[in-house]
């Protein structure tokens, strides 16, 4: 049978589609902008019915269309809803207690559903169909291929806006059970626009990375600010977690080519792309493109195998002793640690590599302090104080590696703004840092 007429075989409405869900299954959606909101609306409607119940749905970084379908409110008596990242669109649950956060690195995501899930159905956005009957799983494929080979049931929304990316991030026709079509507009994420002391970091994390380096940002203020000062630069390659916006700035402006990198040269290697409509064109069916899964894009010993490895993350809090919260606040789940880890301890072994955590000194309008004496009890630890590396602020920059607990805790305090040093220096004495 030809791909075409496979496809009309296969082609079927939402509400059909979701009729393969039976009460108890196991479900999981396509993270970030691949969210499928035609299938993800058909379930809620079918549970608002009374037709299901003892769902249990994963996904990471939601968006919009699971808060307004799979995470309502209503819906929590049906649906036990767990997420490997939490977002604005399920943090509100997560501290009331009606959604969970499933600790991991998200290199073991893939892993884990492979040994320790049984998925009863994915399902997930992707773009269109070639002529040789190829999907591809867009804009994103962190855990998304695994669970589609790991499933029972395999559900794919077709969207003609979802861009075609390359690299390991095809899907055959053949390997797919149900399909509808829904040609929507894709979300778009635009950075915000840095602030004065997300300049300032942003210039001092620029110094530090030479030219021919590979680089890993996240999404904010600060790593906008870091691409914005690496106009200067050559021979930059990206090996990320997540394709941004400014990265295609530096893609046109010449500064980034990969083609100094041990692994991928000339490509640029990612999980997941955020941005607006202008980041999407650029990256569909661009052959420099180069999705992998998380599985291998966030593997510590790929992440070291590019020289001169540099990753920037930021993070939330940072005690005296060097441990680091990213995700946790004001006693709940506030967000996930992604690979965060994982590029910290990669690019720790990549020849010249360093890891950077970057963050501004305060927040609340600088009545507060992001440096502590000691995490609070019961707040998460994202980064053990073994594994720090470069803590940067808007006050400078420190390398802890290999220093002793009185001397980190010194360097820490000079990264502080300078109304909290004098208290946090009388907090150090009492720790015994001193």
């Amino acid at each position: 049978m030809g791909v075409y007429n496979q496809y009309k075989r296969k082609l079927t409405t939402p509400h059909n589609a979701i009729s393969r869900i039976g009460s108890g299954d196991t479900i999981v959606h396509g993270s970030s902008i691949s969210e499928p909101p035609a299938l993800l609306t058909a379930l809620a409607d079918r549970v608002r019915q009374g037709d299901l119940s003892r769902l249990k749905v994963y996904s990471s970084l939601p968006m919009q269309h699971a808060a307004r379908t799979v995470l309502s409110p209503d819906l929590s008596d049906c649906i036990e809803s767990n997420s490997w990242f939490v977002t604005e669109a399920d943090r509100s649950r997560h501290k009331i207690g009606l959604s969970y956060y499933v600790p991991t690195h998200i290199h073991q995501i893939p892993r884990l559903m492979q040994e320790h899930m049984d998925i009863s159905v994915m399902m997930t956005t992707v773009s269109p169909m070639d002529k040789h009957g190829y999907f591809t799983f867009g804009a994103v494929n962190d855990y998304t291929g695994t669970a589609a080979r790991a499933c029972r049931t395999l559900i794919v929304e077709v969207n003609e806006n979802m861009p075609r990316v390359l690299g390991d991030n095809l899907l055959h026709i053949s390997e797919v059970d149900l399909i509808v079509e829904n040609h929507v507009p894709l979300l778009e994420i635009k950075p915000p626009e840095p602030g004065p002391a997300d300049e300032t970091i942003g210039r001092c994390i620029a110094e530090m990375i030479p030219d021919n380096a590979t680089i890993a940002l996240g999404i904010g203020g600060i790593p906008n600010a870091i691409g914005h000062c690496l106009s200067g630069h050559r021979d930059i390659g990206i090996h990320s977690g997540v394709f941004t916006s400014t990265m295609v700035d530096l893609i046109e402006e010449g500064v980034v080519n990969g083609s100094k990198k041990n692994l991928h040269t000339r490509k640029h290697v990612f999980i997941v792309a955020q941005g607006d409509r202008r980041m999407y064109d650029f990256i569909h069916d661009n052959p420099s493109m180069d999705i992998h899964p998380a599985s291998y894009t966030e593997n510590p010993d790929v992440i070291a195998s590019n020289d001169n490895m540099i990753a920037v993350n930021t993070i939330l809090e940072l005690d005296l002793t060097g441990q680091c919260n990213a995700e946790h606040m004001a006693g709940s789940q506030f967000s996930g640690t992604g690979g965060q880890l994982d590029f910290v301890r990669g690019s720790y072994n990549s020849r010249g590599g360093k890891s950077i955590q970057a963050f501004t000194s305060t927040a609340r309008k600088g009545t507060v302090s992001r440096i502590v004496p000691l995490l609070k009890s019961g707040t998460a630890v994202s980064i053990p104080r073994m594994d720090v590396q470069y803590m940067v602020t808007e006050f400078g920059s420190v390398n802890l590696k290999g220093k002793s607990t009185r001397d980190r805790a010194l360097g820490i305090i000079s990264l502080a703004h300078p109304d909290f040093r004098d208290r946090l220096l009388r907090a150090a004495e009492d720790m015994y840092l001193l």
